[in-house]
């Protein structure tokens, strides 16, 4: 799916469960990914986010084919489980490798009811993360439960790992 320049969200639910979806090349012009955005496409293997983007919402690629990612710098928020696992455990994550780039952001602030407080919550196949020299706080929570992660690289700018930044791990 190529999405057109003057497209700016793409909203919630937008291509939830499209099994066949294999690959998304995302505009500059796009700056929020909605909730559920791209839950549950399996076969999604390949996304580029964009500098524009700074949010994304909960679940947005929960439970997809994503085997890595990279987060852009100017992401100032990032939703619960965006690309977890869901909620009751059903399904499991192909994210192995993770590049953190985003300088300044915020993940869910609140523990929810099943503590799935996390953007990459039960991604037991994340072995590498690496955060980029800009980035200056590791936010609380953000690789809770990563069970297989064996390696963090953590740039010269990092001046705060939060609170059970790796809990779990």
């Amino acid at each position: 799916v190529t999405i057109g320049n003057s497209v700016t969200t793409i909203g919630g639910s937008a291509f939830v469960g499209c099994t066949g979806l294999t690959s998304v090349t995302i505009p500059n012009s796009v700056t929020t990914i909605g909730s559920s955005a791209f839950e549950g496409c399996s076969g999604l293997t390949s996304v580029t986010l964009p500098n524009s983007v700074d949010t994304i919402w909960h679940d947005a690629f929960q439970n997809s084919g994503l085997t890595s990612i990279t987060i852009p710098e100017n992401v100032r928020y990032i939703g619960s489980n965006a690309f977890g696992i869901d909620v009751y455990g059903n399904q499991s994550s192909s994210l192995t490798t993770v590049v953190w780039n985003a300088k300044n952001a915020s993940i869910a602030s609140d523990v929810d009811f099943w503590n799935y407080d996390s953007p990459f919550y039960g991604c037991s196949n994340i072995s590498t993360v690496t955060f980029g020299d800009s980035v200056r706080v590791i936010p609380n929570y953000l690789f809770r439960n990563c069970t297989g992660l064996t390696s963090v690289t953590i740039g010269n700018s990092v001046t705060t790992i939060g609170g059970s930044a790796f809990v779990g791990c």
